[in-house]
């Protein structure tokens, strides 16, 4: 069974499309008052926030867990697609700060110049920001949406980059103008690092890396009584968004029915412990041997 998350989901990168929106207005309003490249620079970054929601948004339209004729295994991963590209954005993002900054110190730039009530409207900005984070990670987690735990992952990057600019500023105000070029770098590493957590996290699901180890799914299925043996184990997928199994089952039973009974009941124990899941069971008969339990041990 497979459990359809996407109009929660579409709910959530609306609601957070129209913060991201205000929160970049007010960021490049206030950058462009200003003339400050670390705010500008999170302005930019927080362009790539409304752009991800879009992408989320469109993801989310054709990332259905439901199977059809040409997609026989669902659309999950249109999701992590998704997520990819929103990596994509924060490695742009990351170059256009890094190269702002450097021609900055190439070339030089006016005097920049704050005031508190622009200070005050930062953190208004910080607020929203912390507020989108936690709001879009908990509803993730919930409903098991990698776009959203992506989102709310580039989103907790703008609350660092934003703690930064502000704390530039007002080293700027204090009367230290080189303090905006220095905290510019920090933007750009927390920036890149946003975007190899994202990476890391959605590659596994698009190239089919194991999703829980044989040896668990062995311990399983062989204590269901009437089950010899298994081998043959595969799994592939994300724990707690959908996973599929596969694997040989060596059964003791006299008739169909029977081994139907039996895989069953193993269907029914994983399904329990690792929902949601497809499973696929190929069933063998008593007098078959197989000391194998998984590819990497050269299955037979």
């Amino acid at each position: 069974m497979t459990y359809d998350n996407r109009a929660e989901v579409r709910k959530v990168l609306i609601i957070t499309l129209l913060l991201n929106l205000f929160v970049m207005g007010l960021k490049a309003l206030v950058g462009y008052w200003t003339g400050s490249l670390s705010l500008l620079a999170d302005a930019l970054h927080s362009v790539t926030d409304s752009a991800n929601n879009v992408l989320g948004l469109i993801a989310s339209k054709f990332s259905s867990p439901q199977p059809d004729r040409e997609h026989p295994y669902g659309h999950h991963k249109f999701e992590a697609v998704g997520a990819l590209g929103i990596a994509s954005f924060l490695g742009i993002a990351c170059f256009e700060i890094v190269q702002g900054a450097i021609e900055r110190i190439l070339k030089g730039s006016e005097p920049i110049k704050i005031t508190p009530p622009e200070l005050w409207l930062l953190l208004i900005v910080l607020g929203v920001n912390i507020f989108v984070a936690f709001y879009e990670r908990s509803v993730g987690r919930r409903v098991g949406s990698s776009i959203l735990i992506a989102d709310a992952t580039h989103t907790m990057s703008d609350i660092w980059i934003t703690i930064s600019v502000i704390a530039g500023l007002i080293g700027v105000w204090l009367g230290y103008q080189w303090m905006d070029l220095v905290f510019a770098f920090p933007v750009a590493l927390l920036v890149f690092w946003s975007g190899w957590s994202v990476l890391k996290e959605n590659l596994p699901w698009l190239v089919d890396q194991m999703a829980i180890a044989p040896e668990v799914i062995y311990a399983i299925a062989t204590s269901v009584p009437g089950v010899i043996n298994c081998h043959a184990i595969a799994s592939r997928g994300v724990l707690g968004r959908q996973v599929f199994i596969e694997m040989h089952l060596i059964v003791d039973a006299p008739d169909v029915e029977t081994a139907h009974q039996i895989t069953e009941e193993v269907e029914s124990r994983l399904e329990e412990r690792f929902h949601p899941v497809r499973i696929l069971i190929h069933v063998e008969p008593p007098a078959y041997k197989s000391e194998q339990i998984s590819f990497e041990t050269g299955a037979k």
